[in-house]
């Protein structure tokens, strides 16, 4: 090689940029392809391995694993807890039917029509059908008299209190009940009020009511409020809702006992905040996913979702060969302590017992996090990074008694109003807002507590009309 020529030692000046064009291109193809990898997993989400809903998985999602047949024949097993048809009370009767044998079955000779010692208990059986529907409609006329003495007409008016409202309380609770139970649009329940209660209405009369069953439910929700605030623990979720076309977002705050939903416009701190009553959270445990909103907890007070994260692995598992290792063994100690919190639902085991047998699920789970640091793949080690972080928080509810170690009570709370959204839209005025609010709150509630509904809105609706305080949500 000549020395002299420092381009044939080092290569020409055109190979040099061929070279750096290369690595450049090199590069490129490495983003794009983490970029395909990225897209491929978004379309690759379903309900097993992301938090979207099973009503959005697509068609080409994978099918639940099938069960292997246990052998058992389908239908109620032997020595299950029957279900059977309840007798109702006699005072819930309208009629009784008598059918009374005239002639015996065995000589025909004729018997008696009146029960004789000796005779056993008639048999039962019990038809419920529907009378008709059309609501009582009831006229007040307001009458004048002239008078033989001066010919003056003296006109008695229609008492103001009967001018106030068009529709009396338990129909006017029905039409909440409708709204806020069942999910049914305003014009549904304009055409229900026509067609079955035979009681024709404006579509304003249905808006104008729901703002009288907001008003009449403010002291009740107020108090579900403050009891949530103040309870031990409480479980938390948020889903997306419309006021006006401007995405805002429904929250919920859930005991054994009580819910509460409060629609706000960030699904931030401030709203978790604005939910809980104190700018530092509230009191208590919460019960929640890994929402960003909830790190100012602290993981003292927190409880991290295993339905969540179970969800997470399998993601994972999904994704492909680099992160397949993190997401089997996620997912087998999410199988191991779901069985073991399970056995210790059934009273199979004490709490020492289960606190013993979550030990080593726990040092497991640490050292799957610890490998997944390192499997390669920047966002699984992100993920890794942030359990690691939140491990006493995800164990909550083997170190504090009467949690869980899920979010499904929020989650199960959250539904009906994802139904109510998904058929009404949203809002378009923050009074419609209230009313959602309060509705859910009450009908919730009452549900937890094996209360019926329609009873207590009337019940709410004529304390509201006469003045007094309303009756007791907790």
């Amino acid at each position: 090689m000549d020395a002299a020529n420092p381009q044939a030692a080092h290569g020409c000046a055109g190979c040099a940029a061929l070279r750096e064009q290369v690595r450049e291109l090199q590069a490129t193809v490495t983003q794009l392809q983490q970029r395909v990898c990225e897209l491929q997993a978004r379309l690759d989400q379903n309900s097993s391995n992301s938090n979207k809903p099973p009503s959005s998985d697509p068609p080409w999602a994978g099918k639940k694993p099938v069960k292997k047949p246990s052998g058992r024949k389908p239908g109620g097993q032997i020595g299950h807890q029957g279900h059977y048809r309840r007798r109702l009370p006699p005072e819930r009767i309208d009629e009784v039917i008598h059918h009374i044998p005239s002639h015996c079955e065995n000589c025909h000779a004729p018997l008696p029509k009146e029960p004789r010692p000796g005779d056993p208990e008639p048999t039962w059986h019990q038809v419920a059908e529907l009378p008709l529907m059309a609501a009582v409609v009831t006229e007040h006329q307001g009458h004048g008299r002239r008078c033989d003495c001066c010919g003056r007409i003296t006109q008695e008016p229609i008492p103001p209190e009967v001018l106030q409202h068009v529709l009396g309380p338990r129909l006017s609770a029905a039409m909440s009940y409708l709204s806020g139970r069942c999910h049914d649009g305003r014009r549904l329940v304009k055409e229900i009020l026509q067609d079955l209660f035979d009681v024709p209405i404006a579509l304003g009369t249905v808006m104008a009511y729901e703002q009288e069953m907001s008003l009449a439910l403010d002291q009740p929700y107020e108090q579900a409020l403050q009891t949530v605030r103040q309870a031990r623990s409480k479980h938390v979720d948020e889903t997306g809702w419309k006021q006006a076309g401007k995405t805002c977002w429904l929250w919920t705050g859930a005991t054994a006992k009580a819910a509460v939903f409060v629609i706000q416009k960030g699904r931030n701190w401030q709203g978790l905040c604005d939910l809980l009553g104190s700018k530092r959270g509230g009191r208590g445990i919460i019960h929640s996913d890994r929402l960003h909103a909830y790190s100012l907890l602290g993981v003292d007070r927190r409880q991290i979702c295993w339905a969540h994260l179970k969800r997470d692995f399998q993601k994972w598992l999904d994704r492909g060969p680099s992160t397949k290792l993190l997401g089997e063994d996620g997912l087998a100690l999410c199988h191991a302590m779901f069985a073991v919190w399970r056995d210790f639902r059934l009273k199979k085991m004490t709490w020492k017992t289960l606190q013993r047998k979550m030990a080593p699920l726990r040092r497991r789970l640490s050292q799957v996090l610890r490998w997944g640091l390192r499997c390669g793949q920047a966002k699984a080690a992100k993920f890794c990074r942030n359990l690691l972080k939140l491990q006493r928080a995800i164990w909550a509810f083997v170190r504090v008694p009467g949690l869980e170690p899920t979010n499904n009570h929020a989650e199960r709370m959250l539904r009906p109003a994802v139904l109510w959204r998904k058929n009404s839209f949203g809002c378009h005025a923050p009074g419609g807002c209230r009313f959602v609010e309060r509705m859910l709150t009450a009908v919730q509630t009452l549900r937890l507590q094996g209360h019926g509904v329609l009873n207590w809105l009337q019940q709410s609706l004529i304390a509201h009309r006469a003045g007094l305080p309303a009756p007791k949500l907790v």
